[in-house]
């Protein structure tokens, strides 16, 4: 069987949050996604937390180049105290939408089942700061929904999220050339092959690891019962936005040319999209099992883009 593009729902806050700041000149969340670098690879944080993206990334590392890889360019800011932090929010929300993050995600209450940090980073369109209250469009499947203020602030101070800075925003979106989408994924690739040889400047926790062995260590992890989290991360986050993220990475790539380096990237996705169930029906022998045939696809990915 070939590769069928994916269309549906997922984790995809950033892209979702950039295409509506963009609009109807937006390109597609897949070449927003695939832009930052994310896909590229597979990392173990201090030996504990994984996903699957480039050893030694995280979102916010690959915004501007993102940004700038499909012709647009914008205006972050950061950092201050909370009310600061918040005049600058009101300010610039009555002049437009507002993108901001990351923000912890445990406090967004309106999300069923959310009572406090939980570690994970989100990213939403602020429309409204009122008194008491935040609009926004939430891309995790609410748009126009609000938030009591505190809450909001709460979760933009991002202490519990293990990078970027409190209180990020970005606003000014401009575009400043046209480019075409294959042209988008052709200039990235040499910041891909890059990310894949692990090649970052970023300092990593001791136990970090990447690609195969970060691969082989987390079915190691796996096969001894996936505790601390590691079963739940897997099946609410990492594995969902992983097969996505490799299936649109799938696409672009064959829309750039890239055809051989496209067909390895959708075998990657067809690998880790196939460790949902095992891992839900805790059959970790087989969870661990794909995880090692995708161990050295990493460095076919990289032979195939170099």
């Amino acid at each position: 069987m070939g590769h069928l593009s994916y269309v549906g729902s997922g984790p995809y806050c950033y892209a979702n949050s950039f295409a509506m700041m963009l609009g109807d000149q937006a390109p597609s969340t897949a070449i927003i996604e695939v832009a930052t670098g994310g896909p590229f690879g597979m990392q173990l944080i201090g030996g504990k937390l994984m996903f699957f993206d480039a050893y030694g990334w995280n979102p916010e590392l690959g915004f501007d180049a993102a940004l700038s890889a499909i012709g647009w360019k914008s205006t972050a800011s950061h950092g201050g105290e909370a009310g600061e932090a918040l005049a600058r929010l009101r300010a610039a929300a009555t002049r437009g939408p507002v993108w901001v993050g990351p923000l912890e995600m445990g406090h967004f209450r309106h999300q069923p089942e959310m009572t406090g940090p939980i570690g994970a980073d989100h990213f939403v369109v602020v429309l409204e700061v009122g008194d008491e209250r935040v609009l926004m469009h939430d891309p995790h499947g609410y748009p126009y929904t609000q938030m009591p203020l505190n809450d909001f602030m709460t979760a933009w101070r991002a202490e519990t999220i293990d990078y970027g800075r409190p209180y990020t925003m970005r606003t000014d979106f401009v575009k400043v050339a046209e480019v075409k989408d294959a042209d988008a994924i052709r200039s990235i690739i040499p910041a891909a092959v890059r990310l894949l040889a692990m090649r970052s400047d970023e300092p990593m926790p001791p136990g970090s690891l990447g690609n195969g062995e970060a691969a082989e260590r987390v079915a190691q992890m796996i096969e001894a019962g996936a505790g601390d989290g590691l079963r739940e991360h897997l099946i609410y986050f990492a594995i969902r936005v992983g097969a996505r993220r490799l299936s649109d990475t799938a696409d672009c790539l064959a829309l750039a040319g890239y055809h051989d380096a496209a067909a390895i990237a959708a075998t990657q996705a067809r690998i880790v999209g196939s460790m949902q169930y095992p891992m839900v029906t805790r059959d970790f022998a087989s969870a661990a099992a794909a995880l090692r045939e995708l161990a050295p696809t990493y460095d076919r990915l990289r032979a195939a883009l170099g």
